[in-house]
């Protein structure tokens, strides 16, 4: 059980996007909505998936949409974050369909948000969206989607549409949308906290000017340039502050989504909308964000973390609120029998396998958090062998939690 739990927070530790994305490297297809009365839109001239039958939501089966994020696609480049094996890829759409996971359009989405009963959806339902505009959007992505009948939404940010290298173009764009996938804004410059932060820095006038232009530039020109609506927002990075809410709905979105892994439910604000973003480096992140059996079914922010007592100490100690966003994660295992040190490996949320350091005198291992974290979980997790090969019964693995004006808004 607390295993469970903490596998769902694995995502939850520091920010998805681990560096800016280069100007060859920022562009997602834009889509005309699809009808609000379709399930499942047949994109291509492939013939239409075996319709699901649609159960009003209960007590017992609670109405929830899992929100899939992807970035880039390359069937032979390593994989990251951000970047994910084309099979990889055709497998997790092979899998929704083998699990009985009804992929659903942004206009049944929103229709359903509403929950005023015109819109239900089975009980097993997925949106599928795509940031940045990546080229291999259309070459590696778009393909399988198709093939699957699929719908989709790019969400793109106006300095990376026709850049070039590895963006994508006008025309690829178009040819999405005319198959049926839709679009988003991901703002103008795709601006990361740091810049967003010294623009509020700079006082309310400054910042309500570059917010406007960041929200509202990008959607007037997306409209413009593809002649369909934008009603969605993804934020880069998933960084958000409150003024950019009124803004959003000044500017004509009414669903705005972050990268805080949870299920959508009837009651998540539409200013910010969970979502899995999916690793190419973290498999198990596809697995959760397709289990409809857990039982926590919110954004991680309101995922409770209880205190364990473990095997060795630890620090941060599991279920501690910390506020500094680099802090050193350290176990110690003096009293772990036979260990062979070169066996050691650390992973944590968001970064993977880290390049800890055991301490052969004080039979510490520890890391220095490299780049700060910015989820309110994080979850760690060490594994190792003894001297003659054996695992542990169990590997090390526990959590703690950031204290959010620490990942948001600076050191208190």
């Amino acid at each position: 059980m607390i295993r469970r739990a903490l596998t769902a927070l694995l995502l939850a530790c520091t920010q998805l996007v681990a560096q800016e994305p280069t100007p060859a490297a920022d562009v997602v297809p834009l889509v005309e909505p699809l009808p609000a009365s379709e399930t499942a839109t047949v994109i291509g001239n492939a013939p239409a998936a075996p319709a699901v039958p649609l159960v009003p939501p209960t007590e017992s089966t609670p109405s929830r949409v899992s929100v899939l994020g992807y970035h880039d696609f390359s069937p032979t480049l390593p994989e990251t974050e951000m970047r994910i094996r084309t099979e990889k890829f055709r497998w997790q759409m092979q899998a929704l369909r083998d699990r009985g996971i009804t992929v659903i359009s942004l206009a049944d989405f929103i229709a359903w948000k509403k929950n005023d009963g015109s819109k239900v959806l089975p009980e097993k339902s997925v949106l599928i969206t795509i940031d940045d505009g990546w080229r291999s959007v259309y070459t590696d992505a778009f393909p399988i989607l198709r093939e699957f009948n699929y719908p989709f939404t790019l969400y793109l940010y106006k300095n990376y549409v026709d850049r070039g290298g590895k963006s994508l173009s006008s025309d690829m764009i178009r040819e999405m949308i005319a198959a049926g996938a839709t679009i988003g804004s991901h703002s103008v410059s795709h601006p990361y906290p740091k810049v967003v932060k010294n623009q509020k820095r700079q006082g309310p006038e400054v910042y309500n000017a570059f917010l406007q232009k960041e929200l509202g530039e990008s959607k007037r020109f997306l409209e413009s340039k593809f002649a369909v609506p934008i009603e969605t927002y993804v934020y880069p990075g998933g960084f958000f502050t409150p003024e950019m809410f009124p803004i959003a709905r000044e500017n004509g979105y009414t669903h705005m989504f972050t990268v805080m892994p949870g299920k959508v439910t009837f009651s998540s604000p539409n200013e910010k909308l969970p979502r899995y973003i999916i690793l190419g480096s973290h498999d198990h992140i596809f697995e959760l964000a397709t289990n409809f059996n857990e039982s926590a079914v919110g954004p991680a922010e309101n995922i409770p973390i209880h205190p364990q007592t473990l095997a060795y100490p630890v620090k941060p100690e599991s279920g501690e609120t910390i506020t500094s966003r680099m802090p050193v994660i350290s176990a110690d295992l003096s009293k772990v029998e036979n260990l062979d040190p070169s066996t050691l490996v650390m992973r944590v949320a968001g970064f993977g396998a880290v390049p800890a350091v055991f301490d052969a005198q004080t039979r510490t291992y520890a890391w220095q958090v490299n780049r700060p974290l910015r989820q309110p979980h994080c979850l760690v997790s060490i594994t190792w062998k003894d001297a003659v090969g054996n695992p542990p019964v169990s590997p090390l693995e526990w959590s703690f939690k950031l204290d959010q004006s620490a990942a948001y808004l600076g050191e208190p």
